[in-house]
C-alpha cells in the first residue's frame, strides 16, 4: 500500500504566465499582476511594475513581505542608503514601517502576509490594504478603465459541513 496519496487533485498545474496580462495604474504609477490572492487567510503575491517617479504613501505592515526586485531599483526613504536593485531580495518583517520610492522605476514579486496600513503624513489612517482589498480593486480598475483582468490562483473551498 502507498504512503504517498494526494489529498488535492489536479488534473493541471496551478500555473500563470505573469506576462499575460497586468492592471495598469492599479494605484498611480504602479502596475499589478496578481498571482495568488488569498483574502481568507491574508496572502497576496503581485508581480508589480513602478513608474518612474512613484512614491507609495508611508505604511506599517501587519506581516512579513518577501520582495523581489527584477528591474529598475528603488528604496525606501527612511533608508536611502539600501537601494534594491535588479536581483536584490528583501524581507521585511511584520511591524516595519516605511516609504517606498522609485526615482527611476522598478518591477519585481512580491510575497506579502497581512495589510499594509497606509498612512497620511499626519500619522492618520489613509487606508487598509490587504489581499481582498488588492483584489475588489484590481477587479474595480479593470472593470471602469476596460482592461482584461489577469488570470491568478485563488486558493479555497466551497464553505460548508465536512459530512
Amino acid at each position: 500500500m502507498s504512503i504517498a496519496q494526494s489529498i488535492n487533485h489536479q488534473d493541471r498545474l496551478l500555473t500563470i504566465n505573469v506576462n499575460d496580462g497586468e492592471i495598469k495604474n492599479a494605484l498611480p504609477g504602479v502596475h499589478v499582476t496578481p498571482c495568488f490572492l488569498d483574502p481568507d487567510n491574508g496572502v497576496w503575491v503581485i508581480r508589480a511594475r513602478f513608474d518612474a517617479g512613484t512614491v507609495l504613501p508611508r505604511h506599517f505592515h501587519t506581516g512579513v513581505v518577501h520582495f523581489y526586485t527584477t528591474a529598475g531599483s528603488w528604496h525606501y526613504v527612511e533608508y536611502p542608503e539600501d537601494v534594491q536593485t535588479a536581483g536584490s531580495y528583501l524581507f521585511e518583517p511584520a511591524g516595519s514601517i516605511h516609504t517606498l520610492s522609485t526615482p527611476e522605476g522598478a518591477e519585481g514579486f512580491m510575497i506579502i502576509e497581512g495589510a499594509n496600513v497606509n498612512l497620511n503624513d499626519d500619522d492618520s489612517l489613509m487606508f487598509i490594504m490587504d489581499a481582498g482589498w488588492i483584489e475588489r480593486t484590481l477587479h474595480a480598475v479593470a472593470q471602469q478603465s476596460g482592461q482584461k483582468m489577469p488570470r491568478y490562483i485563488k486558493p479555497g473551498a466551497a464553505v460548508g459541513f465536512s459530512d
